[in-house]
């Protein structure tokens, strides 16, 4: 096989969603891998704080990520969760404004933010009509699936 022959299943390769091809024949034998030989997964699990105990008694664990303040009266306000693993975008381009903000009253299918997972950029739009109460993530910040994006109430 030539080194153009080569480039190009390498280009295929890095251009799509492949992440592993085989090619054999009699003369020679190809395989091309792309990310990491294994994935590793690290979980941390949740910490209960005593029922009794005082707020100003529970220290935060270093390395967990610091819980989101979430605004007076939680059960008052719905969590919007991200479906997907991916990086957290608040707007469609670097240049372009954002999808909301906090106090924009967002209509049943209107788009809330982009998560980019394997570079496909997916819409989440809003399930219901709603009003945003505080956006939890950063922009291009990353997300893991079921981590809150943002806390609305409901309309």
């Amino acid at each position: 096989m030539e080194i153009k022959d080569l480039k190009s299943l390498i280009k295929m390769v890095t251009d799509t969603d492949i992440t592993e091809f085989k090619l054999e024949s009699k003369e020679e034998k190809i395989l091309i891998r792309r990310g990491p030989e294994k994935e590793i997964v690290q979980l941390a699990a949740p910490i209960a704080a005593p029922v009794a105990a005082p707020a100003a008694l529970v220290a935060p664990v270093a390395g967990l990520p610091a819980a989101a303040t979430v605004p007076a009266a939680n059960d008052k306000y719905d969590a919007i969760p991200s479906p997907i693993v991916g990086t957290f975008y608040r707007k469609p381009s670097p240049d372009a404004a954002v999808f909301c903000k906090v106090g924009d009253v967002i209509d049943a299918g209107q788009i809330l933010c982009l998560v980019e997972a394997m570079k496909m950029f997916n819409e989440i739009e809003a399930e219901f009509k709603c009003k945003i109460v505080e956006i939890v993530k950063d922009d291009a910040a990353p997300v893991e699936y079921g981590e809150t994006l943002f806390f609305v109430e409901r309309l």
